[in-house]
């Protein structure tokens, strides 16, 4: 009885003081990005010049897609360089399939198949869209969020360019934003957010292969320039 009311007349130990500070940061750290997360992102057409200071704002690409497409499709996959805007991109990203997550068999004749897989229920994306401006290519996507019961529909988006990496030539963002929270920072959850919340789709065999071969990728202009070997 003696020890115990010793140690609560010297209070916390330097452990727990330090415990509690690097808990008390963490909730901060994760209210405020909730905070940010759910900040209105706003969806225009050009930025405007009065913009003020810390405003987060959405343009979508054109989605006019010329009669060349279907062409170049082929091109592409035949092994050619080919030259397309973001029209082109998103009627091609248009026509994917959305993503779906089947719910496995029954385990016996007369189950009931269990639910789907918790990220089916928790995310929804509206397939992404495609932007084409100053030397970047911006994707970005309407993606509804869902856990224990209340849902958020918030806006993805990140904008780069291409480099060349171990399987050829892959996406690098210099902006990544989950509505109006930048991410880009924090290198293993920017790799989850855009597996998940943004290139959702998946690419069909026949121009992943075409990519992988790829000896060059560059924007100019208005334009994804693709250069085959």
């Amino acid at each position: 009885m003696l020890k115990k009311n010793k140690k609560a007349a010297k209070g916390p130990s330097w452990l727990e003081v330090i415990l509690g500070a690097i808990l008390s940061v963490a909730l901060g750290v994760v209210l405020g990005a909730a905070y940010m997360v759910t900040k209105p992102v706003n969806k225009v057409s050009s930025i405007p010049k009065d913009a003020p200071s810390g405003a987060v704002y959405y343009i979508e690409g054109s989605k006019d897609m010329s009669r060349e497409y279907m062409e170049k499709r082929k091109s592409f996959v035949d092994g050619e360089s080919i030259d397309v805007q973001e029209g082109e991109l998103n009627a091609a990203l248009g026509s994917l399939p959305k993503p779906s997550t089947p719910a496995p068999a029954p385990s016996k004749p007369g189950d009931k198949a269990p639910p789907p897989a918790a990220d089916a229920k928790m995310i929804d994306a509206t397939g992404f869209n495609v932007r084409i401006r100053d030397s970047k290519i911006q994707f970005g996507d309407s993606v509804t969020i869902s856990v224990y019961g209340v849902s958020a529909t918030v806006i993805v988006q990140a904008t780069g360019t291409f480099e060349k990496g171990n399987s050829g030539f892959e996406f690098v963002p210099d902006s990544i934003y989950v509505g109006g929270c930048p991410v880009q920072t924090l290198l293993f959850v920017r790799s989850w957010i855009l597996k998940k919340l943004l290139f959702t789709q998946p690419v069909p065999d026949d121009v992943a292969a075409a990519w992988s071969k790829l000896v060059g990728v560059s924007i100019e202009g208005p334009k994804l320039r693709l250069k085959a070997p």
